[in-house]
């Protein structure tokens, strides 16, 4: 039986790593460090058909959409851990970006054996979801082969759904599946075939992009502040203050008296400040101005709650 595995850019051996268990420890840190200085190297190559799938996500959510990661192994992780970070970052709903880990929680913490190669689990993970056309789903496999992904995929396409292949293979089933595929290739790894080393780096890389770009793009940042960040915490709230004093220019007193009437909605509280609004009154000069701070800052005094 022919090994399907043994073609991929991702599992062949370098040799130029062949004598890492007797080499230094830091001769061995400075070859994985030269290995991964190669990384974004690769997914600059892909920028376009990343920046692609990102406007393609972007048009749906505008409508609506929900946007989806789908993996298995390394790559699951690496969904879900972005996935997870939107609401904090961003102040979204959790519904509205989502990951998905073949062999669900248990994954993250410990291998599931077999989860992977379970397509009709991957096709049941999407139908579970009630994913739609404006629903947008992005597979994540380094070798471009999992079954689990592949199921998701079809069952996304199947359902009208944006679908999107993120791997590090060229030429993937999953690419092939995949209206708009993207493909980082980053070659061989230290340890043979351990795609969580570069393969899992540049998928963190890309996952940073769409995910941070489409949150720019749908207005959830002001300049580059993370203007709808959740003040889930100290470290949070310190910022959030921060943010309202740097676009207001009021001292941090003020700021975190502000965000503390406005229950820690920044834009609401850097209209308060900027124009002598209650909170109710800052927050209907947004809406007014759909949500968005830069055209309320710039609306005339007196059009709404003033």
């Amino acid at each position: 039986m022919i090994d399907p595995l043994a073609g991929l850019s991702t599992e062949q051996s370098d040799p130029r790593y062949s004598e890492i268990d007797r080499l230094p420890t830091e001769q061995v840190a400075r070859l994985m460090n030269s290995a991964d200085a190669r990384v974004p190297a690769a997914v600059a190559v892909a920028i376009p058909e990343i920046s692609a799938a990102i406007d393609a996500i972007v048009a749906r959510m505008k409508k609506g959409g929900r946007l989806f990661y789908v993996g298995a192994g390394t790559s699951g992780r690496l969904a879900v851990l972005d996935a997870s970070e939107c609401p904090p970052t961003f102040g979204t709903d959790p519904e509205l970006v989502q990951g998905i880990i073949a062999g669900g929680v248990p994954a993250l913490t410990r291998s599931v054996e077999g989860a992977e190669d379970d397509s009709a689990a991957g096709a049941a993970a999407l139908r579970a979801k009630d994913v739609g056309p404006l629903d947008s789903v992005v597979g994540v496999s380094a070798s471009g082969r999992a079954p689990y992904v592949l199921g998701a995929l079809g069952e996304a396409a199947g359902s009208g759904a944006l679908t999107v292949g993120l791997s590090c293979n060229q030429d993937s089933p999953l690419s092939r599946a995949s209206a708009h595929p993207i493909e980082v290739i980053v070659g061989p790894e230290i340890v043979t075939g351990s795609t969580r080393l570069k393969a899992g780096t540049a998928t963190k890389l890309v996952l940073n992009m769409i995910s941070t770009i489409t949150m720019v793009r749908l207005g959830r940042t002001y300049g580059n502040s993370m203007i709808e960040v959740s003040a889930a915490n100290s470290k949070l709230a310190d910022r959030a203050a921060r943010m309202v004093g740097d676009i207001t220019g009021a001292g941090l007193d003020t700021a975190q008296a502000a965000l503390e009437a406005a229950g820690w909605q920044v834009k609401a509280a850097v209209l308060m400040i900027e124009r002598d609004l209650d909170a109710d009154g800052a927050r209907a000069l947004l809406s007014a101005h759909g949500d968005r701070l830069e055209a309320a800052r710039r609306a005339a005094s007196g059009v709404v709650g003033a």
